[in-house]
Order: structure tokens, then sequence, then C-alpha cells
């Protein structure tokens, strides 16, 4: 899952790690509040007092509010206040955030023929918020038009479009179908009941439909790329209003009942999301009261970052969280002269992974990395195929001037891409552009902002070709927490799209296709994870990205919000589903 990136400074490098790890952590209740790392462990300021308006801001503007059509962390964390997909997480501090429950469905699946068909019922009774019936053929709907009208609905990704028997390329989404028959390997023989035909066997199916791709979607009130501004809700919240770009605000959904749904809650009577607000005004905002929660959970900036770390009050409202994720450059193996492994090779060694993580904040924002997988995913295998050597703080570019000569590419120039609106990404990416200069690399930075930089940018090969793209710097999370769900959307070939795409390097490698393949039709789990190990070890021969960090978010917890805890699920985000208002 694409995630968002925080945005850090130096400032605090030096002191943050060590200030906090001398904090105590929480202890599992609501007298956690005021202790650092108290929302990993447990839920601060639990509460079930309704009432208030709960306000969230974000420094851009989200890609989508359409379930169907989004692929940020944050996004599917906070369209379940709106959206029900037929599985979710339930709240959990930390990896107990990763246990999977039913949602709209009213049990996990019912696999059969060998995991190849999975049945699903919905819960009886739920309704949109205009009152009409949630139906099996709406869901089937919502799979349909998110992964098959990809020009329409471009920024989600497409694992049932890869794994549905049916799919031969033919079938182009509901938009286009002119029989309106769908597809026929998603069956709905009543309007309870949804069946999925499978190719092969899927072991992890139940997480690819915790996705709000399955959410469901009536086809007559579909509006394309416009659902966006007015997404029919059968959560807890519905849309009141939505200026594009400025605000949107959620009020109380009146035909949403506890009944039909034993996760949410419906606190606050009122829930306000406040756009494109700058990042050092989001911080000020949280630590005054105005805001209480960041929606992207990019973490504070540098600046408030050290203020933070040395105020031993303020200290202990901060949550420095793993989320599965790594920052990266990716490199492009399309792109000359990244083409030619040895000088893939050759990046790797050259790159000074210590400059970058200082330009990323330090320590506290993420540990050095060698690996794709991150160290919290199951399946991680510690390991480092280019390890670096320093001499005192410089680092030693023999082996990367020995690969860049057996590449042949002598003095060369290239573009690296990064999101104009994530400022540590930015100066990351200066930081390579640098290290790269000291083998007769020369390199440009094209910056793009968050909102379209997979749409129109990192994410389309024939802009990424066009305009001599040959690195591009990224964050990732897994879409469930699995290796599969780290793996598959980047390094599998088929999940190379010509808009959206997030395999960044177009990596098809047979090898590595065939074992993601073989991996997830395999009902051991173990195996499962050995073979997840063996494709991070196969892309690192590949020298396919340069893994930077083993990102780390430090966030600031609003002692006036209730229901806090951080989640593994999403990224170490704060669980948006039941953050109430504290009176």
């Amino acid at each position: 899952m694409r995630r968002s990136v925080p945005v850090a400074a130096v400032a605090a490098i030096t002191s943050a790690g060590l200030l906090l790890a001398g904090c105590s952590g929480g202890k599992g209740s609501s007298e956690g509040s005021g202790e650092a790392n108290a929302a990993t462990k447990g839920v601060v300021n639990a509460s079930d007092e309704k009432g208030g308006t709960l306000t969230y801001a974000i420094s851009d503007a989200p890609e989508s509010f359409d379930p169907g059509n989004t692929y940020y962390a944050f996004i599917y964390n906070f369209s379940r206040l709106y959206a029900r997909p037929l599985t979710t997480f339930k709240p959990g501090p930390g990896t107990k955030g990763n246990e999977l429950v039913p949602d709209l469905a009213e049990s996990m699946g019912k696999p059969s023929d060998g995991g190849k068909t999975w049945t699903y019922k919905i819960r009886k009774g739920v309704k949109y918020d205009d009152g009409s019936t949630v139906t099996s053929q709406d869901v089937k709907y919502a799979v349909e038009r998110s992964n098959f009208a990809r020009d329409t609905l471009s920024l989600g990704p497409n694992y049932f479009q890869q794994f549905l028997e049916d799919n031969d390329g033919g079938y182009k989404g509901p938009y286009k179908d002119k029989s309106k028959a769908g597809l026929k390997s998603i069956e709905t023989p009543d309007e309870q009941t949804i069946v999925f035909h499978l190719k092969k066997p899927f072991a992890e199916f139940d997480y690819l439909v915790s996705a709000p791709q399955t959410a469901p979607v009536p086809q007559a009130k579909d509006k394309g790329a416009d659902y966006t501004k007015s997404v029919l809700s059968t959560g807890s919240y519905k849309f009141e209003s939505y200026q594009e770009g400025k605000k949107l605000t959620l009020v109380r959904n009146p035909q949403w009942s506890a009944k039909t749904d034993p996760l949410r809650k419906q606190l606050p009577d009122k829930i306000v999301l406040n756009l494109k607000v700058a990042q050092s005004t989001i911080d000020k905002d949280l630590q005054s009261g105005n805001t209480l929660v960041d929606l992207a959970g990019r973490g504070v900036d540098g600046q408030t970052q050290a203020q933070l770390l040395t105020d031993s009050k303020e200290k202990g409202n901060t949550d420095n969280t793993l989320g599965q994720r790594l920052v990266y450059t990716a490199l492009n193996t399309k792109v000359k002269p990244f083409d030619n492994i040895e000088c893939r090779k050759a990046v790797e060694y050259a790159i000074d992974k210590k400059a970058v993580q200082t330009s990323l904040g330090g320590p506290i924002r993420g540990e050095l990395a060698s690996t794709v997988l991150p160290t919290d995913i199951d399946g991680y295998q510690k390991y480092d195929l280019y390890p670096q050597k320093y001499d005192g703080g410089k680092l030693d570019l023999t082996e990367a001037k020995k690969h860049w000569a057996k590449c042949g590419a002598g003095k060369t120039t290239t573009t690296i891409l990064a999101r104009n609106d994530r400022q540590d990404e930015v100066d990351a990416a200066t930081t390579v552009i640098d290290s790269l200069k000291k083998i007769g690399v020369t390199a440009k930075i094209q910056s793009y902002p968050t909102s379209k930089y997979f749409s129109d940018y990192a994410g389309v090969p024939k802009f990424n070709k066009k305009n001599n793209v040959g690195m591009i710097m990224m964050q990732w999370g897994s879409d469930f927490p699995t290796g599969y769900g780290y793996l598959q959307q980047i390094l599998n070939g088929k999940a190379i799209s010509q808009s959206g795409n997030t395999n960044l390097s177009e990596l098809d490698d047979p090898e590595i296709n065939k074992l993601l393949e073989s991996a997830i039709a395999n009902t051991d789990k173990a195996a499962r994870e050995k073979a997840y190990a063996e494709i991070d070890k196969k892309t690192m021969e590949q020298a396919a990205l340069v893994p930077l960090t083993y990102f780390k978010v430090l966030m600031y917890r609003s002692p006036k919000a209730t229901n806090l805890v951080s989640t593994s699920a999403f990224s170490g985000q704060y669980d948006y589903l039941n953050i109430g208002v504290k009176k």
C-alpha cells in the first residue's frame, strides 16, 4: 500500500533516539495517557463518550475519497468511517491491530475447491445512508468498477483483475459492458451471498477482501470518477459536504445500526477534515487541540520533533512506531543505464544510506535497511548483499566504482522523482544525487504532488521512459500484513499498469512471478513465509531497488482525543474507526 511520508529535519537527530528510548510505555488502558508510546501498547483515553466535533487535517488533498479508487493507507483507514469492506482489522495496539475480523460479511470466507472458491454472506439489514438495502450485487459491482474500469478508476490495486477466473482481458469493466452481465467469476445467487471463483488457490483471500474495493456501491448511484464527491455510506458516518481541495465534513449516518455493526461506536457528532494545511500548522493545531488527528499519519516535522523530545511533558504525548514500511529508491529496469544490472549494483553500493537516514530525520525515523521486507513482516530474514563500509563518516566507494566500470555507462545523466509536498523525500533524493555524483552519475529532481504522483507521473511507465526517469523515491507498506500483501504489487510483473502503477522498478522476473503465484496458493503459512524470504533475496540479487530505511513514524497524540491506538494494520497510524472527543 502506498504510504504517506513524514516531514522531518535533522535538528533533533542526536538526542531523539536517546530521549525516546528512556520513556516508559503504556499500560494498555486509559491511564496510559501522558506516557510515550502508550498508544503502541494499549488504547489511550478509552471512552464511549458521545458528542463533539472531531477535526482531522492533512497537508495535501487525498487522491480520492472513493473507496474503490485509492491506494493510500490513511484513506484505507479513514474510509472505514463511511465504507464497510467484507472484512477489516479490529482496533488494537501494534501487531494486535493485524487481527482480521468480519465487517460487512457475517463471517470470514468459506473456501472450497482447494481455495479457488470463496463464499461470503453479507450481514442482513445493512442500509445505505439513503435508506436503501445493501445487496451482494452491490459488492460485486464495487469490485468490477474498481478493478476493471482502469481508464476511469486507476488508483487502487488490481488483485481481482489478476486472479478472477474468467478474466482473460476481455472484460473492460461495467462502464463498457453493454451486456450488463458483469463477471461470471463473481456470483450472487441471492441478495446476501457473494461467491468469488479464482484461477488458482489464494490462501490469504480474507485479507484481500479487507480492501475498501469490496465496500458496496449501488450501480444506479455510481458517478464514475465523480463518485469521490458524494460516496454513499454504509458506515457510521456519511458525507454532509465536500469542498474539493478545502474540506470534507462527515456527520452521523442515521441509517447505521450497532445491531449490524459490532466494530463501530459512532461517537462524535461530526467529523471535519481540513485539506491542504501546512504540516507546521497541523503540528501546532495538534498541540493546541484545534486539530485532533493528522490524517496522513506522517508524523511531526523536524522543528516540532525537536521541541517534543526535549519537553518532558510533551514527550509523553508521542508515539514512535514501525508500520510495516520501507523507504527506498526504485531503479527503473527499463530505462538506461539501469536496464544494466551492473549499473544497478553500483548504485546499491554508492548511495550513502547513513546520509539518507540523516536527511529523513535520524534513527528515530527508521533504521538502515538492506532487505525488501521490513523487519516487522513475517518472512523477513536479515542479510545484506551490498554491505556498505565507512572510513569514519566517509562511505567507501570501491565496490560502487568497480561495478560502474563493469556497467560501462561512463558519465551519464538521469532523472529522479520525488513528491514535492514531502520535504524529507526531496531531501533524501538530494542526498541520493550527491552520492551518485561520486561515481559519474548526474541526476536531476523532478517533483510532483502526492495527489498526482502515481496517476500522472511516477506510476506511469510511458512518462518515465519519455522523461529518462531512472530512479523514483518511494515508501511502501503492506496491503495486508503478510509477505504477499507486501511484495505482490511492487514486484510482480502482472501488477505493472499504465497508470497508478506501484511496481516502479517495472520488474518482470519470471522466477519472482512464479514464486509469488505458488506461494499464495500454499495453505502452509511457514512455507509461504519461506517463499517470501526467497523472493526478497532474488529481488535484491536483481538490484531492482535500494532499501534505505525501515521506516518509523513519530506522531503527536492529542490528549483531547479518545480511543487512540497505533495499529500495524494501517502503517502505525492511529486507528480511525472509533476516535472520540474528550469533553
